[in-house]
């Protein structure tokens, strides 16, 4: 159902079943899968990929061109998957040169005055919560959740399944598995009730916790901490995308717990 008070370029590709509401506006470069409902106000601009399922609330700007003086008007994309949601008044700005594209996985819930930067990847059912902000080229993996009203700079990096707390000045890299909070941003323990709520069991969850003792817990540098963590924990699927993380990091991994 498309309302006759939106308006919509004869060029987009509009799948069967999208719900369009009052005073849309929506751009010849765009298209959108089935079963998605765009509500009034919204604006969608052109590189938007928008898949099945999504709901976009009032007020919400998709694929907007960068905020970033070096974008020359190359051809880039903002890309949202299936089941997606976008609250009131999100931005969510297209790619530039660097990754062509901004993404956003599936199954995602971006609430509020959220703004997504270009070049941000965002993995499956994450949450971002009211007011979150993304510089550029950040990176979320899979079930991370930022509190609200968190600001992460531009090229950071945050592993699956963190949890960051809400009012969060992020500049290091966040390991997976964590839960970050305090200022200046530190680790505060591992996301063990996130883990259990999506099926890790305790062995699992035991091992993550031994890994980041030795990393954040016992006075070592990064750099001996995980020559240990390589010797005296078995290879498992969540060590290594653990110690991964850490050897790949490029702007270097939050502070370890502290008692002050």
């Amino acid at each position: 159902m498309i309302q006759p008070l939106a308006y919509i370029h004869p060029q987009a590709k509009i799948a069967e079943n999208v719900v369009i509401e009052p005073f849309v506006t929506i751009h010849k470069d765009v298209e959108i899968g089935e079963g998605t409902w765009i509500g009034s106000n919204v604006t969608i601009m052109d590189g938007a990929r928008i898949g099945k399922n999504c709901r976009i609330f009032p007020g919400a700007v998709i694929s907007a061109v960068p905020q970033d003086l070096k974008f020359g008007g190359e051809y880039t994309t903002a890309v949202i998957g299936d089941g997606t949601t976008i609250r009131e008044c999100v931005t969510v700005n297209r790619g530039t040169n660097d990754r062509k594209e901004t993404r956003i996985g599936k199954n995602c819930l971006l609430m509020a005055y959220t703004h997504v930067a270009h070049d941000c990847i965002i993995g499956d059912n994450c949450i971002l919560a009211n007011a979150v902000q993304l510089a550029g080229h950040v990176t979320v993996d899979d079930w991370a959740i930022i509190g609200g009203t968190s600001a992460v700079h531009q090229f950071v990096s945050i592993g699956a399944h963190v949890m960051v707390s809400g009012g969060s000045l992020v500049k290091k890299d966040i390991p997976p598995y964590t839960k970050a909070g305090r200022e200046p941003l530190s680790y505060v323990g591992i996301n063990s009730v996130g883990l259990r709520r999506r099926g890790f069991d305790s062995a699992q969850i035991n091992q993550i916790q031994e890994v980041y003792r030795i990393l954040f817990m016992k006075n070592y540098n990064t750099t001996k901490a995980l020559d240990i963590i390589d010797a005296e924990i078995a290879p498992t699927e969540e060590r290594d995308e653990i110690v991964n993380f850490i050897r790949n990091s490029n702007r270097g991994i939050m502070k370890g717990f502290s008692s002050n």
